[in-house]
Parts: C-alpha cells; structure tokens; sequence
C-alpha cells in the first residue's frame, strides 16, 4: 500500500469568505457563480453563505436573496429560507428552477 500525501490547502491571499463577499459586491451571482469564482464545490458555497450573511450585519450591510423561481409556472420561492434551490415546484411539481441569486448591498 502505498502511503497517503498529506492534505496542503491551496495558498490564498485572502480568505474564501472575503473572496466571496469582495465578488457578492459587485455584482449579483448564483451559487454555481460563487463557486467557479473561488474554486470550491457548490455544496461548500451554502455553508459560507450561512456564515456571511451573519457577520455581514455588523458592517451594516445586507445579503438580499433573489428568490428561486419554476420556469414552468413562474412560482417563486419567496418565504424560503435556505440557500440551496429547491428540488421542483410545489405547485406543477417541474424540476426546472432557476437558482436563487445572492448580492450583498
């Protein structure tokens, strides 16, 4: 067997949660978007999320959610509170949803 290297995270200059608030910014971005920007998987981009939108507040500052929304039937997803999208519509039961968008202001 042969023997496993050890883990060596990438050298960054700055933190991923700095690299995505600096992104989040300037413009609005999904979380596919989020994670081609900063090189992580998209499942990890929620977990960042989750901890942002918390220290952002104290900075004054706001992450504003466009809400997902069926491109079937146009339902949007305005009352959810998790950031992932949602696997299909409660109302046509489509599966084809746009991602929510993510800025901060």
């Amino acid at each position: 067997m042969k023997p496993k290297r050890p883990f060596v995270p990438a050298d960054r200059p700055e933190t991923i949660r700095k690299l995505i608030v600096s992104a989040l910014k300037k413009e609005m971005l999904s979380s596919r978007d989020i994670s081609g920007i900063v090189k992580i998987r998209e499942k990890d981009v929620y977990e960042h999320l989750t901890h942002i939108q918390k220290s952002i507040l104290k900075n004054g500052c706001k992450l504003t959610i466009t809400p997902a929304e069926c491109r079937k039937c146009g339902f949007s997803f305005a009352k959810r509170e998790r950031f992932k999208k949602p696997g299909k519509c409660p109302v046509c039961r489509n599966e084809s949803i746009r991602e929510p968008l993510f800025i901060i202001e």
